[in-house]
C-alpha cells in the first residue's frame, strides 16, 4: 500500500486512519466514520446499508501519485476498486504493445472497476492515474465473498464503466431502445421488485375485484383474461392513498408496461386510460392458475407498499411515455408536463416553450457493454441532452477532453457547421437516458430562435438581446407579441424596462420580467450605480413636457417597486437613503408645476421611515424573532486559548478584521491575532479570512469563536460546554405530545423562515462577499435544520434502554408525520435524515423491534428524499401543497456564481423563480391552530435544544448501546 498523502486535512484524515487499520482491529466507531464518508461517494449511493457496512470492514485505503499504472491490459486481477478522489485514465491497445494504448475514457470520483476478478478473466484495459488519486480497494477473496452473500443486491450495480470502442460505430438495430430489455431495469429499482409488484396487483385484483380480469369480446374477437385500462386506473385510485390524480395512476401502470409485466394485446408501448385491453404476464399462459388463499393474503398485505413503490417511479415513466409520442400527437396537457419538467434541465432551461416541448425525443442507450454513442468523423444527425448518466468526450490523439453529466448537452457543433463529428462520445456508465433533437428539428429551432431574436448593437457589440414571443394579453400590442429580455448590459436592460412600462396599470400589475429586474439588480448593477442612473433618467428641461412627464412617472413607479421589494435593506446604505431623499425633493418640486405627479407623492413619503434595532444570540430565542439586518449590533463572546472570554459589540455584518480589532481593543493586545472557528471535535480549526463577514451566524451548532496569536493555534482546545449534553431529555420529552412538539417546532421554524429576506437567497447564491451583506437570517434557518437533525441523533444515542429507544423512534416518526401535516418540510426532512444517520441506522436491535406500521411510514418518508432527477419526488410533493409552507431550504440554494457585466437574463429568471417559490410558500400566514394548546414548556423546549454535534462521539455512544455483532 502506498503511504498516505501528507496533504490531507485533519477532518479527512480521520476516516483514512480508520481504513488503514487491519479489518480485525477496526472498532465500531471506526466503521461508522468510514460509513459516513462512503455514503457520500457516488459509487456506493445505491448499495444496501448492510452491504456498505461490510465494505467498511474489509476495504483498504490506497493513494497513488500521478502516472502510476495500477494494472495492465491482460493482467489477471487481484482486487476491485472504487475511486474516492482524483481520476484514472483507461487505456486500451489493439496489440500486445502497451505503447500503442489509446485513452478511451477517464474514471472519475464515484466510479468503480475491476469486476473481472469474479471469473479470473484478464483485465480489459490498462489503468493509469491521471492525477493524485484515492481509492478504496477490496481483495478478490473478500469481494467474491460479498458477491456470493449479496449477489442479488450487487447485480446491476457493478456494470463496467468502460469498454473497447467499436471501430464501425454502434449497430443501428440495437443502439437505441424505447424500452429496456427484460434483463435490465431502467429504474433505480431491481426488475424483480417490479415483477413482484405486477404479481401483487394481479392477485389483489383477482381477490378483490375479479370482474376486472376476465375474457372479453371486442369486434367479434375474444381476448382471454384481459383487463381494461380505465378500469385498472379506477380500481387503483380506489385502493391507494398514494395516488392523487389519474395522470399519476397512468404513470404507475406505464412502469409495468415498460418492464413487460403488463402487456397491451396489440403490443402498444404506451399505457392509455381508455377502453383498451391489457394482460398481465402471468395470464399470457393458457392455463394461468388463480392465486391461492395464501398468495391472495400476501398480496393484500403488500398492496399498499407496492402502490407506494410504483407511485415513486411512476412520474418518470409517464414523462417517458409523453416524450416517446410523435410531436404532433402530444396534447396540451402533455406539453405542459414536458415544459415544467424540462425547466429543471440545464441545457433547456433558457429555451422557449415551443423549442422545449415539440422537438425532443426520448431514447435509452441500454446495451450493457457498448460505450461508443457516436464516433469522431461520423456525420452529425442529432443534438443530445443527458437526462440520466454521464459520458466522456474523446478526441483521437488527445484522449478524454471532458466529462458531461446530467443536464449537459452535446452534438450541436456538427449540426451548426454541417461538419463531421469533432469527437467521440463514450458512455461512462450503463443505462444512460438522453433527449434527442434531430437535425431537421434542430435547424428549425435555430431558424425560429434567430427569427424571433432582436439584437441591439453599439460599436458592433450586442448590448441588448430580446426574444419575440406571443403575448398572453392581447392589449399589450396590436400585433399580439411581446419582447422578453434574454441578455444585455445593465444600463440597456433598465432603459428597456422604463420604455416598455405601462402607466395605465396598477403597481401590483407590473411585468414579471420587471419584477425580476427589480429583485435581482443588485447582482449586476448595485444601488450605488442604479441611483444616479434613475435620477438622470427623469429627463431635462429642454425635452418636451409630455415625454418628460411620462418618463418621470415611469421612474417613480420603478423607484416605488424597488423600495417595496428591498424594504429595510435600503436603510443600511447611506447612498440609497440620500438618493431617496433627493428623489423625493425632486419629485415634490416637479409636482408643483406638473399636477399629475401629486398622486404619487404619498406613496413616496411612506419609504422615509427608518427603524433601529439591536440583536444578540442569547435569550431572544424565547421571544418572537425579528429579521436581522446588516447594521444591527450583536453582543458576542470571543474566547481566548485559556478559555477566558471577552464580550464585544459589533455590527452583524462586521468583517473578521473588524472583529479582531474590537477584541484587541478589549484585551489591550498589540499582537497579530487570528480569529478561529473551533468545532466541538477540537481538531477542526478554521482560521477565518480578514475579509470574511458576518461570521457569527455561520458557526456550527456547538462551534465557538476563539482569538489567539499564530503560535497558539495548535494549542486551542474546545470548551467543555461544546461537548453537548451527557444525558438525554427523555424525562421531560416523553411527557410532551408529538403533535404539540411538531406544532411548536413549526411555529419557531416559521418565525425563522419568515425573517429570511428575499435578497439573502441572492446573496447566498452569488456569494455574500460580493455584496458585503449579511445572510444571518438564512444562516440561522439553515442551522435550525442541522440542530433538529442532531437533536434526533443525540436523544436516541443517549437513551440506554432498548424499549425506550424503540418508543423514541416511534415518537420521532410521529413528530415527522405531524410536521408533514403542518407542511413544515424543513423539520420533517431534518428528523428523517437524523434517523438515517449511521449512529442511529446501525442500531439493528432497536429497528427490529419497531412495529411494521412505523417502518412503513419511515420508508415512505425516506422515499421523499430521493435525490434523482433534481429531487423530483420532493418537487412533486411540494407542488400539491397550498401555502403556508416551510420548504426544505437547502434544495432552493444554488451554487455560487460571479456577476458579469453582460448579464444573461434567463439565468436571472431562474434565481428569481426560486424567490417566487419562497414568496408562494409565505403568501399566507401560519395561523395558530384552534385545537392545539400553547404549552409554555413545549415552546421553551423546542427553542432551546441541546445536542451533540461530534459524529465520533455519537458513534461511540451508539456502539455502547449496541456493540457490533461478530
Amino acid at each position: 500500500m502506498v503511504a498516505a498523502h501528507t496533504g490531507h486535512s485533519s477532518a479527512s484524515a480521520e476516516w483514512i486512519i480508520c481504513l488503514d487499520k487491519r479489518p480485525a482491529e477496526r472498532s465500531g466507531e471506526d466503521v461508522d466514520i468510514i460509513l459516513a464518508r462512503l455514503k457520500r461517494v457516488k459509487a456506493f449511493e445505491r448499495f444496501h446499508p448492510s452491504l456498505l457496512q461490510q465494505i467498511c470492514l474489509c476495504g483498504y485505503y490506497e493513494c497513488l501519485e500521478r502516472g502510476v499504472t495500477l494494472y495492465r491490459q491482460g493482467d489477471i486481477g487481484t482486487s476491485w476498486y472504487a475511486v474516492l478522489s482524483g481520476s484514472l485514465d483507461v487505456k486500451v491497445s489493439e496489440t500486445v504493445n502497451h505503447q500503442d494504448a489509446v485513452t478511451i475514457c477517464t474514471l472519475g470520483i464515484g466510479t468503480a472497476f475491476g469486476e473481472s476478478i469474479l471469473d479470473n478473466t484478464p483485465r480489459h484495459a490498462t489503468i493509469v492515474t491521471r492525477e493524485f488519486s484515492e481509492l478504496l480497494r477490496i481483495d478478490q477473496r473478500e469481494f467474491k465473498s460479498l458477491w456470493e452473500k449479496y449477489r442479488q443486491c450487487m447485480a446491476g450495480l457493478l456494470a463496467p464503466s468502460y469498454g473497447v470502442m467499436e471501430s464501425g460505430g454502434p449497430s443501428p438495430d440495437s443502439e437505441y431502445k424505447t424500452i429496456a430489455p427484460s434483463v435490465m431495469s431502467i429504474y433505480n429499482v431491481p426488475s424483480e421488485k417490479i415483477m413482484r409488484a405486477g404479481k401483487v396487483l394481479r392477485d389483489a385484483i383477482l381477490s378483490r375485484a375479479p370482474h376486472i380480469i376476465r375474457d372479453r369480446k371486442y369486434h367479434l374477437k375474444t381476448y382471454r383474461q384481459c383487463c381494461v385500462g380505465t378500469e385498472l386506473v379506477d380500481w387503483q385510485m380506489q385502493q391507494s392513498s398514494c395516488v392523487h390524480t389519474r395522470i399519476q395512476a397512468v404513470g404507475m401502470w406505464q412502469v409495468l408496461l415498460e418492464e413487460g409485466v403488463l402487456n397491451h394485446v396489440d403490443q402498444e408501448l404506451t399505457f392509455q386510460d381508455k377502453y383498451l385491453f391489457y394482460r398481465f404476464l402471468d395470464d399470457e399462459q393458457e392455463d394461468a392458475p388463480l392465486p391461492t388463499e395464501e398468495e391472495a393474503r400476501e398480496s393484500n398485505e403488500e398492496l399498499q407498499d407496492t402502490l407506494l413503490l410504483l407511485s415513486q417511479i411512476g412520474p418518470d415513466a409517464h414523462m417517458r411515455m409523453i416524450l416517446r409520442k410523435q410531436p404532433g400527437q402530444r396534447t396540451a396537457d402533455d406539453l405542459e408536463i414536458i415544459y415544467e419538467e424540462l425547466l429543471h434541465i440545464k441545457a433547456l432551461s433558457h429555451l422557449s416553450t415551443t423549442v422545449s416541448t415539440d422537438s425532443v425525443t426520448f431514447i435509452i442507450h441500454c446495451r450493457p457493454y457498448t460505450v461508443a454513442l457516436f464516433n469522431q468523423g461520423e456525420e452529425g444527425t442529432s443534438w443530445y441532452i443527458i437526462l440520466k448518466g454521464s459520458v466522456n468526450v474523446v478526441i483521437y490523439g488527445k484522449g478524454v477532453v471532458c466529462t458531461l453529466h446530467e443536464g449537459d448537452d452535446f452534438g450541436k457543433l456538427a449540426l451548426v457547421n454541417d461538419a463531421p463529428r469533432a469527437a467521440s462520445i463514450v458512455l461512462r456508465e450503463d443505462n444512460c437516458h438522453f433527449l434527442r433533437v434531430d437535425k431537421e428539428d434542430f435547424n428549425r429551432i435555430l431558424k425560429d430562435v434567430e427569427a424571433n431574436t432582436v439584437r441591439l448593437k453599439e460599436h458592433y457589440q450586442d448590448v441588448l438581446v430580446l426574444e419575440k414571443s406571443p403575448s398572453s394579453n392581447s392589449t399589450t400590442s396590436s400585433s399580439h407579441y411581446k419582447y422578453t429580455v434574454m441578455s444585455g448590459t445593465p444600463e440597456k436592460i433598465l432603459e428597456h424596462f422604463l420604455e416598455m412600462m405601462r402607466l395605465d396599470s396598477h403597481l401590483n400589475e407590473s411585468d414579471p420580467a420587471l419584477d425580476d429586474f427589480v429583485l435581482m439588480h443588485c447582482v449586476f448593477i448595485p444601488n450605488s450605480q442604479l441611483c444616479p442612473v434613475l435620477m438622470a433618467s427623469q429627463g431635462s428641461e429642454q425635452e418636451r413636457l409630455d415625454y418628460t412627464l411620462n418618463n418621470k412617472r415611469r421612474v417613480i413607479r420603478l423607484v416605488l417597486q424597488w423600495a417595496s421589494v428591498h424594504g429595510d435593506h435600503l436603510q443600511e446604505e447611506d447612498a440609497s437613503l440620500a438618493f431617496l431623499e433627493e428623489f423625493f425633493v425632486s419629485v415634490s418640486d416637479d409636482a408643483r408645476v406638473i399636477p399629475a405627479l401629486k398622486y404619487q407623492l404619498p406613496e413616496l413619503e411612506k419609504i422615509h421611515k427608518v427603524l433601529l434595532r439591536q440583536f444578540s444570540m442569547g435569550d431572544e430565542k424565547l421571544q418572537k424573532r425579528q429579521a436581522i439586518k446588516s447594521n444591527d449590533e450583536i453582543l458576542f463572546k470571543v474566547y481566548c486559548s485559556d478559555h477566558t472570554y471577552t464580550t464585544i459589540r459589533v455590527p452583524m455584518a462586521a468583517s473578521v478584521r473588524e472583529v479582531i480589532s474590537a477584541v484587541a481593543d478589549k484585551l489591550g493586545s498589540a499582537e497579530d491575532l487570528l480569529l478561529v472557528n473551533l468545532s466541538s471535535a477540537g481538531g477542526e480549526k478554521v482560521v477565518l479570512k480578514p475579509n470574511d463577514i458576518s461570521v457569527f451566524s455561520t458557526l456550527s451548532i456547538n462551534g465557538r469563536l476563539f482569538v489567539c496569536p499564530g503560535d497558539q493555534l495548535d494549542s486551542l482546545m474546545p470548551l467543555p460546554e461544546q461537548e453537548g449534553p451527557s444525558t438525554g431529555s427523555l424525562g421531560s420529552f416523553e411527557l410532551m405530545s408529538s403533535k404539540d412538539l411538531a406544532y411548536q417546532m413549526t411555529l419557531y421554524d416559521w418565525e425563522l423562515f419568515h425573517c429570511v429576506h428575499e435578497h439573502e437567497l441572492i446573496y447566498y447564491t452569488f456569494g455574500r462577499q460580493n455584496f458585503k451583506k449579511t445572510t444571518a437570517n438564512m444562516d440561522l434557518f439553515l442551522r435550525r435544520f442541522n440542530e433538529i437533525q442532531l437533536w434526533v441523533i443525540t436523544e436516541i444515542c443517549l437513551c440506554a434502554q432498548l424499549s425506550k429507544r424503540v418508543q423514541l423512534l416511534k415518537k420521532f416518526i410521529k413528530i415527522a408525520a405531524h410536521c408533514k401535516e403542518y407542511k413544515n418540510l424543513n423539520s420533517f426532512f431534518a428528523i428523517i435524515m437524523g434517523m438515517s444517520n449511521p449512529a442511529v441506522s446501525r442500531l439493528s436491535q432497536t429497528w427490529e423491534k419497531l412495529p411494521s406500521k412505523f417502518k412503513k411510514f419511515y420508508s415512505e418518508f425516506e422515499s421523499l428524499m430521493d435525490p434523482s432527477r433534481n429531487h423530483r419526488a420532493y418537487r412533486l410533493t411540494v407542488a400539491k401543497l397550498d401555502p403556508p409552507i416551510i420548504p426544505f431550504m437547502p434544495l432552493l440554494i444554488k451554487g455560487q456564481c460571479s456577476p458579469t457585466h453582460f448579464f444573461f437574463f434567463f439565468f436571472q429568471r431562474m434565481i428569481a423563480n426560486t424567490v417566487r417559490i419562497v414568496r408562494h410558500c409565505r403568501s399566507l400566514p401560519f395561523k395558530p391552530s384552534q385545537t392545539s394548546k400553547n404549552h409554555p414548556d413545549v415552546r421553551s423546549y423546542v427553542r432551546q435544544l441541546t445536542v451533540i454535534d461530534n459524529q465520533r462521539t455519537l458513534s461511540q455512544f451508539s456502539h455502547r448501546l449496541e456493540p457490533r455483532r461478530t
